[in-house]
């Protein structure tokens, strides 16, 4: 059996360690993630939801356990590791999507390979057109991003998330800023992709109807896991 893509063991987050603002967030995660698994990430908030997904992220570092993202130790490796590992191995999507207004959409979806390498190929440019009509945006390359409408956008979020192939996507409160109709909606397109492209895929989201949707949701309350549905339907 293959490593899973992501691996937590005996994780912990203290913020101000040592002071009497000491604060421990996370109290001994242990997780993984398989290809293919799409998961919920609930719990109230300050339960520790933003810091376990920023350090999962490798945006934040762990205080103690280790992460291991597709089989490699992470906690010891040095911000410029950290960093090539993240580009390489994780899409993000957030609830605010982050694209630049005034670029166009095909630039905002090409916009990780660009910091990677420069100048997109050809090949990036109809990968990126080709993830733009996955997602219901054929079409749409040539317009500015703040001509979209709020879903259209996130549509175009996730995209550019999904560019460089990453076997992780993150998604924090993803449709925590849409409608009902367009939140709905943008989910079905996360269970499409999770299909699809076989990447792991955790979101934070407080929608009990969204979590419902998921094969696998992981409750956090305190920085503890309180409840954990595994891979049963």
């Amino acid at each position: 059996m293959s490593d899973p893509v992501l691996r937590l063991e005996g994780l912990r987050k203290v913020y101000n360690p040592g002071t009497p603002q000491e604060q421990e967030v996370l109290r001994g995660i242990n997780l993984s993630l398989a290809r293919g698994e799409l998961t919920a990430l609930i719990g109230p908030s300050g339960s520790g939801k933003s810091t376990l997904l920023n350090v999962i992220g490798l945006l934040d570092s762990p205080s103690a356990g280790e992460l291991y993202l597709m089989g490699r130790p992470t906690r010891d490796l040095n911000d410029e590791a950290r960093t090539r590992l993240r580009n390489e191995a994780i899409g993000f999507v957030f609830q605010f999507h982050h694209l630049i207004s005034a670029f166009s959409v095909l630039d905002n979806v090409l916009m990780p390979l660009m910091i990677r390498h420069g100048k997109p190929s050809t090949a990036d440019v109809r990968l990126a057109e080709q993830l733009l009509a996955q997602v219901g945006l054929e079409g749409y390359a040539g317009k500015r991003a703040g001509q979209l409408s709020g879903g259209q956008q996130q549509r175009v979020a996730i995209a550019r998330a999904l560019i460089t192939r990453p076997p992780l996507l993150l998604a924090d409160e993803p449709t925590g800023n849409l409608d009902t109709r367009t939140a709905e909606q943008v989910f079905e397109l996360f269970r499409e992709i999770n299909r699809e492209f076989g990447c792991a895929v955790l979101v934070v989201t407080h929608d009990p109807r969204l979590s419902a949707n998921c094969r696998r949701s992981i409750e956090l309350v305190d920085g503890h896991i309180v409840r954990d549905t595994g891979t049963t339907p």
